[in-house]
């Protein structure tokens, strides 16, 4: 099986103000559960077993397993408190594979395959769920402005994405962060580096980034699997 991650604890069940309604996390788990039941997604379904297939440098390079079985459990565990964390978790996937295999390979190939896919099957249900803060007595498909606090899900799911997006992206980030919420930020003049304590961003300002970052890595997500189609190398 192709090597694409070792497996990530279940995680716990996000707040009551989550937008995973019964009706979202059903169309979530059918996106998830058709893709399974392609015969040529089994290299995707489970954690891999680096140490038995003697991949040594897995975990260098895929600091952030995740699979296919892992979302569907959290999934069932009501562990994801937005469309966006679990898709998050599910553009994860295909990105350690292509991480881990060669640009232009089968399995690279693959994962962009599935990666578009997923975006075109998920596009229809982020349109159709409900807007964060609507179940506080606000409108449907109106951009939250709030002061919840994320859940560690959410938080996790954050702290992963910044692995996936570019420099200019990230810099934007920090310029915001150091703007509004400056406490999270621990600045290296020395080494020219800025560590990002998520714990330490406002509830506010991160709905903010966490907003931007899911936007800017579904695009390019939805790039990468489209671009695939463009006469890539076999």
């Amino acid at each position: 099986p192709l090597p694409l991650s070792k497996g990530a604890a279940p995680k716990k069940a996000p707040p009551s103000d989550s937008t995973m309604d019964k009706t979202t996390t059903d169309k979530c788990s059918k996106i998830i559960t058709q893709i399974m039941a392609r015969t040529d997604s089994e290299p995707f379904r489970e954690p891999v077993d680096w140490k038995a297939l003697g991949l040594f440098d897995y975990p260098q390079i895929v600091p952030h397993p995740m699979d296919l079985t892992t979302v569907l459990t959290n999934l069932s565990r009501g562990s994801y408190a937005s469309p966006s964390a679990f898709a998050s978790d599910v553009r994860l996937i295909w990105k350690n594979c292509m991480s881990y295999n060669a640009d232009g390979s089968d399995f690279y190939l693959l994962a962009q395959e599935f990666s578009k896919r997923f975006e075109e099957k998920f596009s229809k249900v982020a349109s159709a769920a409900p807007a964060q803060g609507a179940g506080q007595g606000g409108k449907a498909g109106k951009a939250p402005v709030n002061d919840t606090t994320p859940s560690a899900a959410e938080k996790s799911a954050f702290a992963r994405s910044l692995f996936r997006i570019g420099k200019e992206e990230l810099g934007k980030v920090v310029t915001v962060l150091d703007d509004k919420s400056p406490a999270c930020l621990t600045k290296n003049s020395a080494e020219d580096e800025v560590e990002i304590d998520v714990d330490q961003i406002s509830a506010r300002v991160f709905w903010e980034v966490y907003e931007y970052v899911e936007n800017v890595v579904g695009g390019a997500s939805a790039a990468a699997a489209a671009a695939g189609q463009g006469g890539k190398k076999k």
